[in-house]
């Protein structure tokens, strides 16, 4: 094997994943106010709580500038992260399914599947309480990915 060709194969290739946080780079960037703090904050945190976590860009369309909506998956979706004019919503795909002592959930409380948190503007985060309920969600998505595995 000649230099030239170890060198080429040494060479990283982007991958979906590479893709995916560059997008979600250039949203919170394209914010630029407390909604992309608040988004690069949350994803900070989800990434503290399960470093495994992928990030994947889905739903992209002219209506959201084709950036698309933030999703944070392990064995399945944990949560997606949408902004709006008045809040960063975090939609917890079987949230539903998933104990939460601190009240975190204010939002779609009435569904059946999923949940979510409503953050507005000055509003507080508690990291720790947020960071167990991904971890919650990583588990009820590992669980359940099991157990479809053995039917």
């Amino acid at each position: 094997m000649t230099k030239a060709t170890t060198r080429k194969s040494a060479v990283k290739r982007p991958t979906e994943a590479d893709s995916s946080s560059r997008l979600i780079d250039a949203q919170i960037k394209k914010l630029g106010d407390w909604r992309g703090e608040t988004l690069a904050r949350i994803r900070a945190l989800i990434r503290q709580a399960d470093p495994d976590v992928v990030e994947e860009v889905k739903w992209r369309k002219p209506s959201n500038g084709m950036l698309g909506v933030p999703v944070w998956e392990h064995a399945g979706i944990i949560c997606t992260g949408e902004t709006y004019k008045a809040a960063v919503k975090l939609t917890f795909a079987r949230g539903a399914s998933l104990k939460d002592p601190s009240g975190l959930f204010n939002a779609s409380l009435e569904g059946g599947t999923r949940r979510a948190i409503d953050i507005h503007e000055g509003t507080e985060i508690d990291e720790k309480a947020f960071k167990a309920l991904i971890r919650e969600a990583v588990q009820f998505n590992i669980s359940a990915q099991a157990a479809r595995g053995r039917k």
